[in-house]
Parts: structure tokens; sequence; C-alpha cells
């Protein structure tokens, strides 16, 4: 999962898009979700390599504030770009609305980076409605970012 964040990540940065770092996410943050909620992998086969993963949120208060129990947040989609088919980011949203359904809950939440216009694009491309921006999201460093605040009716 760390390598395969960090290969997100230098994806970004050599096409500009400053939202990712390599090395801010360690083995630490991954152990921890895996404890605190759900990760999900996907693979090429039962035996292939890991080519993406996404995390799981039951609530998101830093983006999202305090909000009654109607949604899943979907957070760290993220794409071996070398090894994944055309395609495997939109299976894995795909996979996390059926995820989220299956618990009952009608919404599926994320959030993007304001300054990054073309992944904004993506998730509108695939269903997702801009409902706001929070101004100040607490990053784990403890500055604050804007971030785009997007949803989609399951």
């Amino acid at each position: 999962l760390v390598a395969l964040r960090d290969g997100a990540a230098r994806w970004q940065l050599a096409r500009g898009i400053d939202q990712w770092k390599p090395g801010e996410l360690g083995e630490d943050h991954f152990r921890r979700r895996l404890v605190e909620g759900e990760v999900w992998l996907a693979s090429l086969g039962e035996a292939g390599p890991v080519v993406g993963a996404w995390e799981l949120w039951w609530e998101d208060p830093g983006a999202w504030g305090e909000q009654p129990p109607v949604a899943g947040y979907v957070h760290r989609l993220m794409v071996d770009r070398e090894l994944a088919p055309r395609g495997t980011g939109r299976l894995m949203l795909e996979r996390a609305e059926r995820r989220i359904a299956a618990a009952g809950r009608e919404l599926c939440r994320l959030d993007c980076v304001a300054h990054n216009p073309r992944l904004r694009e993506y998730y509108v491309a695939a269903g997702y409605t801009v409902v706001g921006e929070q101004s100040a999201k607490q990053g784990k460093d403890g500055k604050s970012y804007a971030v785009t605040l997007l949803e989609k009716r399951l």
C-alpha cells in the first residue's frame, strides 16, 4: 500500500499535480486504517499483483463535519498506472458504491483538493455532484487546505 500510494504521488507530481507527496503515508497509516476501517485492494487475479486500492470510512468530520449516518466516504483511491488496466479506478469506485449501498447508506461521498480540476472532472464524469467546498481541511502536517466536496446518490 505504501509503494502504491508513493507511485501514485510520483505520477501526480510528474504531471504537475500538487496533491500527494511520496513518503507522506507509511505503514503505520495503513495498519491503523486496517484496524479502524476498511481498505480494499484490486489485483490482477487471485495471485496477481495489487494494482489499486481505496479506503472506506463511515464518517469524515474533517471534511464533512458531523453528519447523520447516511453516507460512506471514499479516500485514497489509487491505481498503479503501469500495471492496472484502463478503467480500474472507475471499477474500484463502483465497488465502493456497492459496498456503501449494501450497508444501507444512500450516499457515496469523497473530497479532492480544490486546485485539482482534472480529478474533480473525473468524479463528475463518474456521476458525482459537487456539493460544496471545505476551505480549511486540516492535513496530517497541521496545515490546512481547501477541498471540493462531491457526492453521489446510490
